[in-house]
């Protein structure tokens, strides 16, 4: 299904954007946004995508505008991210102390600081902090995923 974004549905994805990520106006009212299968477009470029009812960035999003929190993992952990496992502790080299769980974070290396993934927190910071095992961030879009090919 594809459809035009309405001016007030336009308004409402920029109250949510500030909402999640503290963005002022990301869109104005004369971009013209097309939601093709739960995916935000603006001039053909997918900009965001649907995750549990709310847009997250798309990795090309990000990699033109890092505006997530992030966590950065070790290079022995990027071939594993990008495969699409989710970030376990061990592979965390540094966490943004503002991380609450539920939040989208973008995963970047710890090498070229490029973003690999974008991800939700499975814990807050404090948490992740103690933690010495297990997993802390769940993958929901990687390189060379589905949206990434798109």
């Amino acid at each position: 299904m594809r459809k035009n974004l309405s001016k007030s549905e336009v308004k409402e994805l920029n109250v949510k954007l500030k909402e999640l990520y503290n963005l002022e106006e990301f869109f104005n009212k004369k971009d013209i946004l097309i939601l093709e299968d739960n995916l935000i477009k603006k001039d053909n470029e997918l900009l965001f995508f649907y995750h549990e009812n709310n847009p997250v960035p798309t990795l090309k999003l990000l990699m033109k505008n890092n505006f997530l929190k992030k966590i950065t993992v070790d290079m022995g952990a990027v071939k594993f991210v990008i495969n699409g496992a989710d970030i376990m502790r061990k592979g965390i080299k540094k966490i943004d102390e503002t991380i609450k769980k539920g939040d989208y974070v973008t995963v970047i290396d710890e090498t070229h600081s490029k973003p690999l993934a974008v991800g939700v927190a499975l814990l807050n910071y404090a948490e992740m902090q103690k933690q010495t095992e297990g997993k802390s961030i769940q993958n929901i879009h990687r390189v060379g995923d589905e949206l990434w090919t798109r």
